[in-house]
């Protein structure tokens, strides 16, 4: 084979020639500047991991929260604290206790707030009930009084368990008394605590006269201090939270539970799973690929050709983004798994032409200008179209994308650079030798000239495909919920999600902002009409009706309870013997009740006590100890009795509720409602599900049409979608018109360039329509595989045209030289390092493993089955 004539070629040629005889000079200078290239990169790299920065701050919707976190910066990368608790007053008290601690650490926090603790609202709360809720709150406080002023004299188990035998004697008499509470909510406690899962009595809940049930949640808001200029910014403040729990008893033992969720939080449980995914899905990628180049370059030296021209350019692309952008964003931080994808795609290529050419028997001196000669325009219209492909993100206005496309075109080009100099360097060191195929190749040659001979069956699945493909577009769908990126065991994500199906102050809801009162009144109504919106919440919800008529029954309740007050009481030993009589007591008044009152209301209540008591008294039966009884029946006391006090010192505290206005709610309240330059934030929360896409689309859409300047988690999670959307739009219209050009400009070719095109937008057909088959949206994670997708694509197109117009290979040779085993040992490489991200945690690192997966098969079809057909083709158009 001798080198061709071309300009071109003897320049590639020649630069190849020279790497090889300066070998020793090229590496050494080659070493030197990528020592300086890491420390340059070391010094100067920055990482931003605040993902707002990654829109342009003109696009409408940031400009709209960039205004209401002026207003109410308390929200901005807030961390929401979740205080969990079996009883309301335990997860009160914790709320109170940890909102105070964060107060006083202002070495991490700007600020703590626990509206629900706030004085303001524990002296007026009852005031926000209905009246329908005071008046049975007024009847059960009456039916539990003179209970409570028992129990206020002598706080015992004894005291409580008598009092409750005469209530029980006198129903059966024929007395109306309320005492399906009591009955209920004793029962539950004691089978809590004989099932091993003890649970304090609320008698907050009890008075309220609903049942105890399930878990209840303290939300406490908090801004902790960021730095952004470390990778985890919010790692520092949630350990914080996290010992501040511990210092004030939140262990794992203890009944309060503490869960942290919020915007922050969010963020770092995302950046923790994606980083962790990357790191195991990287050594499992690792072995792959270096399985992949053993099987293609069968040896070692041509194995650490690959590896150090990989590393070299990484380097240097880094050192690149340091100079040009000065910092990585958690998008363009993929800079280096898109050019671990492509980047070792050019080494492949180049040693695999070279092999072939040394099969000759020629000295490397004399094959190794050949194979620069023959591969070199080719891997250098691959790096300037590829790079076309990513320079095509920085005019939009997704400057995370931006930022990628500068990094990585920039990275195509530098590895074309390293991959003619460096490469061939080191064929001074570790020439390649001819490859013996592993396995027989007549089955594998059998494979390869199906599509030959059955040319026809090609065209027909191949249209087949492209109808089917067209039919499923529309189907495409892109996942706007930030939720669904994330690993869904996370802390973050379970609790936000649990808040979403439970809490009535849900997270996710819309603020809308209004400058006045009056605007805000009228934005209310118009809110409220709208069937996409369930409930609307300003400041001006914060005075409640009826305020008259609810203090008359305020004023009833606290006649009702009188002046009680708990006398201390010292921990006296528990006498069994004692406590066991007035439990034996209780049982029988309760056996009594049922025989003679089985329908009345209160009987199916007295009958679980009943059977409650019988199996405590079972279990004080079964323990051999006297010290073991008497503990048990003091944990009964105290899981019966000890919220007792802090229930009726609450509920005094409301009893002192007095009338108010708008201008008499404290400050503390007010900033999170009203601004300090009169902006009254607007809360809207949503009437459907807005998990789903369709759902979030019409709430959201619904209140812009209303307030086009409202924000929020969903406004920002639509239009940031809409917005990465439209951005990849954009990007790759001008990426496909800049291809064409460049295309056309360097094959000098029409058809040659249609040629290359044509598997490319197949391809990508086809992965759109797959997407829809698998249920795989793109979503704002695995939205940058199309960027690889269209690099593969056109290097493995470009590979295969070149190869065939240049240099005549005819269909049955193609398929067998060494361009056709690079494509598909590069796409090898490929599918083994982002294939492996689909075991990742994070689900969008996964589902970008995937759908890049999916991808490279599909290009890999395309390029090495249809493309040689279309080449055939063409081929016997030109000869006839």
């Amino acid at each position: 084979m001798e080198i061709s004539n071309g300009a071109g070629n003897r320049f590639f040629a020649r630069w190849t020639a020279f790497s090889y005889q300066k070998a020793i000079w090229v590496i050494v200078l080659a070493v030197v500047i990528a020592g300086f290239s890491v420390l340059y990169t070391v010094n100067n790299l920055g990482v931003h991991t605040d993902t707002t920065d990654m829109l342009s701050e003109d696009v409408p919707f940031r400009i709209n929260h960039k205004r209401y976190k002026e207003a109410f910066p308390q929200y901005e990368d807030a961390l929401l604290l979740v205080v969990d608790a079996p009883a309301p007053e335990l997860a009160h008290a914790a709320a109170k206790r940890l909102t105070l601690y964060l107060q006083n650490d202002k070495d991490h926090f700007y600020e703590a707030s626990y509206l629900s603790g706030d004085p303001f609202f524990e002296q007026n709360g009852l005031l926000y009930k209905n009246i329908s809720e005071l008046e049975n709150i007024t009847d059960q406080l009456a039916a539990a009084q003179p209970l409570i002023a028992r129990l206020a004299e002598n706080l015992t188990l004894k005291t409580f368990v008598s009092v409750l035998t005469e209530a029980v004697d006198e129903i059966t008499q024929g007395r109306n008394l309320e005492l399906d509470g009591v009955f209920n909510g004793m029962s539950a406690t004691l089978d809590a605590r004989l099932t091993g899962i003890p649970r304090a009595l609320s008698w907050q809940i009890l008075l309220d006269g609903e049942r105890q049930t399930g878990l209840y949640q303290e939300l406490v808001l908090t801004r902790p201090k960021h730095d952004y200029a470390q990778l985890f910014a919010a790692e520092r403040s949630l350990n914080a939270v996290r010992e501040a729990a511990l210092s004030i008893g939140l262990t794992q033992d203890a009944p309060e539970q503490l869960r942290i969720t919020g915007e922050a939080a969010l963020a770092y449980d995302e950046l923790h799973s994606a980083m962790r995914g990357a790191q195991d899905a990287g050594m499992l990628a690792l072995a792959l690929v270096v399985v992949v180049l053993l099987i293609a370059l069968r040896t070692a030296g041509a194995i650490i050709t690959v590896m150090l021209s990989l590393v070299l350019g990484l380097i240097l692309t880094a050192a690149f983004a340091t100079f040009a952008v000065g910092h990585l964003n958690l998008i363009s931080i993929a800079f280096a798994v898109l050019y671990i994808g492509l980047g070792v795609d050019y080494a492949i290529h180049f040693l695999l032409r070279h092999e072939e050419i040394r099969r000759t028997g020629a000295p490397v001196i004399q094959t190794l200008p050949m194979a620069g000669s023959d591969i070199g325009r080719a891997l250098t219209i691959c790096a300037v179209t590829t790079a076309i492909g990513f320079y095509a993100f920085i005019p939009t206005s997704y400057d995370g994308v931006a930022e990628l496309g500068i990094i990585s075109g920039s990275g195509m080009i530098i590895s074309l650079l390293v991959t003619l100099t460096i490469v061939p360097a080191l064929q001074r060191f570790f020439p390649i030798q001819p490859i013996k195929p592993l396995i027989s190749v007549r089955p594998l040659h059998t494979a390869l000239e199906w599509p030959i001979h059955a040319r026809k069956s090609v065209y027909i699945l191949t249209v087949l495909a492209v109808l089917l493909s067209v039919f499923a577009l529309p189907k495409i769908r892109f996942d706007y919920n930030l939720l669904n990126l994330n690993d869904p065991r996370a802390e973050s994500v379970m609790t936000f999600r649990d808040l979403l199906e439970n809490a009535e102050d849900s997270p996710w809801h819309i603020i809308a902002l209004a400058d006045s009162r009056n605007e805000t009144e009228q934005l209310v109504q118009q809110l409220s009409e709208l069937p996409e919106v369930d409930k609307v919440i300003s400041i001006l919800d914060f005075v409640p009706d009826d305020q008259e008529e609810k203090l008359h029954l305020i004023e009833e309740m606290a006649m009702t309870l009188g002046p009680i007050s708990f006398t201390s009481t010292t921990q006296e030993r528990i006498d069994v013997d004692l406590q066991r009589a007035a439990l034996l007591n209780l049982q029988s008044a309760l056996t009594r009740f049922l025989d003679e009152q089985l329908a009345h209301t209160s009987a199916h209540a007295a009958k679980n006590l009943h059977a409650s008591i019988l199996g405590l008294q079972q279990q004080l039966d079964a323990l051999n100890e006297n010290v073991a009884r008497e503990k048990l029946l003091s944990a009964i006391e105290q899981d019966l009795l000890h919220l007792l006090p802090v229930s009726i010192h609450r509920l005094q505290l409301a009893l002192n509720a007095s009338p108010f206005t708008l201008q008499d709610i404290p400050e503390s309240v007010k900033l999170h409602w009203l601004s300090g330059n009169g902006v009254y934030r607007i809360a809207v929360y949503p009437a459907e599900n807005i998990n789903d896409n369709d759902a979030l689309k019409r709430f959201v859409r619904a209140v812009q049409h209303i307030t086009p300047g409202a924000t929020g988690v969903p406004v920002i999670s639509l239009e940031a979608g809409k917005a990465v959307v439209d951005a990849f739009i954009h990007a790759f219209s001008l990426a496909f018109i800049g291809v064409v050009v460049a295309l056309l400009i360097l094959l000098r070719n029409i058809k040659s360039a249609v040629l290359v095109l044509v598997p490319l937008l197949l391809a990508a057909l086809f992965t759109g329509a797959v997407t829809v088959l698998l249920g795989l949206p793109f979503n704002f994670a695995n939205v940058i595989a199309l960027p690889l997708i269209l690099g593969i694509g056109i290097d493995c197109s470009v590979h295969m045209v070149h190869r065939s117009r240049n240099n005549g290979e005819a269909y049955e040779n193609l398929l067998y030289t060494s361009t056709a085993r690079a494509i598909f040992y590069s796409a090898l490489t490929t599918m083994a390092g982002f294939g492996s991200l689909i075991f990742s945690h994070h689900q969008g690192t996964a589902s970008m493993g995937l759908l890049l997966l999916v991808g490279v098969v599909l290009t890999l079809v395309c390029v090495l089955v249809i493309l040689p057909v279309l080449l055939h083709a063409a081929d016997n158009k030109r000869t006839v």
